[in-house]
């Protein structure tokens, strides 16, 4: 079974406007992918990946080629939540032959790294940034560090706190489950609430 782990984020008044801005790139990013999405209907990762990735590290050149990567994940995974959760109110049974609404990404929608852009090793952690590695030093216990050594990390997320302070969120897989029971991450919601992040506008 996935557990989730929080740790919170000891950041400086400059650090804490780096974050803001890879956040911000980040929300732009996945902006430029909805509207692709609405248009074909693909959200599966792989497809959506070779039918946009080119066209996303041309347009945002400033942006590391696997954070744009990144960000295909979040697309493909929100739109797994909001199309294909049974509970959602926009599941494509419920939808029925309306078009697809187009899903805006909030400034604070959360950031998805992976081993490329985030790394921890002896307490030490290194993340992406626009303009560079960004380094903390977190005071993990031996429990926490032996369950970092003995499961496998599938998600890591950084999201904003609501006391203006920033978290990263890691899921963790029993290194013994199948990998078919590997499915999305445990913050997925099932009552059919849309992130908060998300905003549909069904006008379009």
């Amino acid at each position: 079974m996935d557990s989730l782990l929080r740790i919170p984020l000891n950041v400086t008044p400059e650090q804490a406007q780096r974050l803001q801005a890879l956040q911000h790139s980040f929300a732009r990013l996945c902006n430029a992918l909805a509207p692709l999405v609405q248009s074909t209907r693909i959200w599966n990762r792989v497809a959506l990946h070779h039918l946009a990735y080119r066209q996303l590290r041309e347009q945002f050149p400033e942006i590391g080629s696997q954070m744009v990567c990144n960000a295909i994940y979040s697309v493909s995974r929100t739109c797994r939540m909001v199309f294909q959760q049974p509970a959602s109110p926009l599941h494509l049974d419920k939808l029925g032959d309306r078009p697809l609404p187009l899903l805006r990404f909030a400034d604070n929608c959360p950031v998805y790294f992976d081993r490329h852009t985030l790394s921890l090793k002896a307490g030490q952690l290194s993340m992406y940034t626009l303009d560079g590695r960004m380094r903390f030093q977190l005071a993990l216990d031996a429990q926490v560090e032996a369950r970092f050594q003995t499961q496998k990390l599938r998600e890591v997320v950084l999201a904003h706190r609501g006391d203006g302070g920033y978290e990263l969120s890691f899921v963790l897989v029993d290194q013994a489950q199948p990998a078919a029971a590997a499915g999305d991450a445990v913050a997925s919601p099932e009552s059919g609430e849309l992130p908060e992040y998300v905003m549909v506008d069904e006008a379009v």
